[in-house]
C-alpha cells in the first residue's frame, strides 16, 4: 500500500447492495417498542425512590422519640466549663480525621492530575498538526479559492495552479512537474471540471515525496561514539537544536557532550554554553578566536576517553566567505575522522522553515561545501511555508531528519514523512 493510500484510504465507490442494505438497517421500527419498554424500566425506580424517602422519614422519628425520652428522663447532667474542655470533643475528633483524610485525598489526587497531565502531553502527530497549522490552513484557503474560481479544465487552469504552487513554497521544478503531470491525467481521464483533479493534486504531492519509497530519515546512533556535525548560517536556530537535543537524548539515558567551534562568535560559544548549563551536559570550548579545528580536535579526545554516546558539534555559518567556510569544514572534518575514522556519522544542516524558498538556496550552497546526510528544520510553528521540504526533497533528495514544533525544550524530534505530509494535507480532500 502507497503512502497515500495509508494517509487517506483507497478512493472506493459503495457497492449498490450495500447502500441498499444500510438504509434497511437504518429504518427505525422499534420506536413503540423502545417507548414501553422506557415507560416499564421507569416504574421500578419510582417505587424504589418512594421506599427510600419511607425509610428516611421512619430513622428521622426513631431519633427524635430517642433524644425526647432522654430530655424526659433527666439524664442530661450539668458540668464546669473546664470539664467540658477536658472532655473529648467528638466534633474536634471527626474534624481531625476528615482534615487527615482531605490531605490523603489532596495526595492522591496530586498524582491522578499527573498521571493525566502525562496523557494528555501532545502525541507526536498533534506536534506535527500543531506547527503544521499555518501551513495547512495557507494551503488549504488558497486552493480551496483556487477550484471555487474555476468552472473549466483549460490552459488558464494549469497556469494558475502552477503559481499557485510556487506561492506554496513547494518549489518551481515541483510546481512545474505537479502541473505537467496533472495535464497528462486530465487527458487520460477527460476530467472536464476542476473539482475531479483536487485529489488528483494531493495524491501527486504525496507520491512526489513518497519516490520510490526510500526516506532514509533514521539517524545512523553507532553502538559507541556517534558524531553529529552542524552546519548552517547564524540565526536559524541551529544553537538551539543541539541544546534541545542534548536535553532530549540525555533524557533517553545517553551521555551527551557538546563542542562549541564556532570560535569567531563569542555570542555563540556563551549561548551553547548556556544550554549545557542548563540541560546538564558537558560542553568543550576554547579561547576566543582559537582555530576551530583545535576545539573540536579536545572534542573528540574527551569523548572517547570519557565514554561519551553523542558528540554535537556547533560551527560556524559564514556562508558570504564560502572558500573559508570549506575550508575550515573540511579541516574539522579532517580532525574528527583522525580520532574516529568513520565520523562524522551524520552531517546536519540547519534551515529556518520561515524563509521558505531562502532555505532552497542555503541548502544548495551548503551541499555544494560539505556532503549533507540531513536537514534539521526549524521554526515550522511560526510560518505557513512548509511546502519547502517538498522543494528540499525533489530538488536535492536530502532527507529531513529532525523537526523543531516550537519553542518548548521537548518541541524536537526525529522527522516522519507520513506525520508531516498527514498534518499539512489533512482536510484538504
Amino acid at each position: 500500500m502507497g503512502l497515500f493510500d495509508r494517509l487517506f484510504g483507497k478512493k472506493e465507490e459503495p457497492k449498490i447492495e450495500e447502500v441498499v442494505k444500510e438504509a434497511l438497517e437504518n429504518l427505525d421500527l422499534s420506536e413503540d417498542v423502545e417507548s414501553s419498554l422506557t415507560e416499564a424500566e421507569e416504574l421500578p425506580q419510582e417505587d424504589a425512590e418512594v421506599e427510600i424517602v419511607e425509610q428516611a422519614e421512619l430513622q428521622e422519628d426513631k431519633i427524635q422519640d430517642t433524644v425526647e425520652e432522654s430530655i424526659d428522663s433527666g439524664s442530661v447532667v450539668e458540668v464546669s466549663q473546664e470539664e467540658v474542655e477536658e472532655l473529648p470533643n467528638s466534633e474536634e475528633v471527626t474534624e481531625e480525621e476528615n482534615t487527615e483524610l482531605l490531605e490523603t485525598v489532596e495526595e492522591n489526587s496530586s498524582e491522578v492530575l499527573e498521571a493525566e497531565r502525562s496523557q494528555v502531553e501532545e502525541t507526536v502527530q498533534e506536534k506535527y498538526d500543531r506547527s503544521l497549522k499555518k501551513t495547512r490552513t495557507g494551503f488549504g484557503a488558497r486552493l480551496n479559492a483556487f477550484f471555487a474560481n474555476f468552472r473549466s479544465v483549460d490552459e488558464e487552469f494549469f497556469d494558475e495552479l502552477e503559481e499557485l504552487l510556487i506561492m506554496s513554497d513547494v518549489g518551481v521544478q515541483v510546481a512545474s512537474n505537479l502541473t505537467e503531470e496533472l495535464r497528462y491525467e486530465a487527458k487520460l481521464e477527460n476530467a472536464k471540471k476542476p473539482d475531479v483533479l483536487r485529489r488528483v493534486i494531493i495524491e501527486k504531492l504525496v507520491e512526489l515525496y513518497e519516490k520510490d519509497g526510500n526516506y532514509d530519515e533514521s539517524i545512523h546512533f553507532q553502538d559507541g561514539l556517534t558524531v553529529m556535525l552542524f552546519v548552517g548560517v547564524n540565526g536559524v536556530g541551529k544553537t538551539t537544536s543541539i541544546g534541545k537535543l542534548a536535553h532530549r537524548y540525555k533524557q533517553a539515558g545517553k551521555k551527551v557532550m557538546l563542542v562549541a567551534a564556532d570560535t569567531f562568535r563569542a555570542g555563540a560559544v556563551a549561548q551553547l554554553a548556556e544550554w549545557g548549563r542548563r540541560v546538564d551536559v558537558p560542553v568543550v570550548t576554547g579561547p576566543e578566536k582559537a582555530d576551530p579545528a583545535s576545539v573540536v580536535f579536545d572534542g573528540m579526545e574527551r569523548a572517547v576517553a570519557e565514554g561519551i554516546d553523542i558528540l554535537m558539534i556547533d560551527t560556524a555559518g559564514r556562508l558570504q566567505n564560502k572558500d573559508n567556510l570549506m575550508a575550515e569544514l573540511e579541516k574539522i572534518g579532517r580532525i574528527i575522522k583522525r580520532v574516529v575514522p568513520e565520523a562524522p556519522h551524520e552531517t546536519f544542516l540547519a534551515l529556518d522553515a520561515s524563509t521558505g524558498q531562502n532555505a532552497l538556496v542555503q541548502a544548495k550552497e551548503f551541499s555544494k561545501i560539505t556532503p549533507l546526510t540531513g536537514i534539521v528544520l526549524t521554526k515550522i510553528d511560526g510560518t505557513a511555508r512548509g511546502g519547502v521540504v517538498l522543494a528540499i526533497r525533489e530538488e536535492l533528495n536530502i532527507p529531513v531528519k529532525l523537526i523543531g514544533f516550537g519553542e518548548k525544550i521537548d518541541d524536537i524530534g526525529e522527522f516522519n514523512s507520513e506525520n508531516f505530509m498527514k498534518g499539512l494535507l489533512e482536510g484538504l480532500i
